[in-house]
């Protein structure tokens, strides 16, 4: 019954986009697609942004929803997306790498720590940063899922 947290499926390198809200929805949208979450965590994204930025620092954001968006959450799953030319974030904070999360009733705290763990390192942020295959972003997260 449970599918993969993270797949190469969920990868997507090389995007560029204008703004943080076209950045957060295609990190949500690969989310609904690959059937982890409905269409309305994509708003409850947006959401959560307005609210406090989701950028970690070390050219990384982690779009996620609501407190209330759980309900919109059908199973744990991550997305990941490699902006090489970076996205500004506001406030002079490029991201170069996005990583959605979705989580079920209280994994997201799970999740969160274990992302915490791949990207405390500022050589893993490069290696994501400059990473040519999904395979190679998902190997530096599969020591942790």
């Amino acid at each position: 019954m449970n599918k993969q947290i993270l797949s190469k499926e969920n990868i997507l390198l090389n995007a560029s986009f204008i703004n943080k809200e076209e950045a957060i929805r295609k990190t949500g949208q690969i989310l609904v697609e690959k059937d982890y979450v409905r269409d309305h965590y994509i708003e409850k994204m947006l959401e959560r942004e307005k609210l406090t930025t989701t950028y970690m620092g070390n050219f990384v954001a982690i779009p996620h929803g609501t407190e209330d968006a759980k309900k919109n959450v059908i199973e744990s799953g991550i997305s990941i997306i490699q902006v090489p030319n970076g996205v500004d974030f506001g406030n002079g904070n490029i991201v170069k790498i996005l990583i959605g999360i979705a989580g079920k009733d209280d994994e997201h705290l799970e999740i969160l720590s274990q992302i915490a763990i791949v990207c405390s390192e500022e050589e893993n942020i490069q290696k994501l940063v400059e990473a040519t295959t999904p395979e190679q972003i998902l190997n530096m997260f599969e020591e942790v899922y």
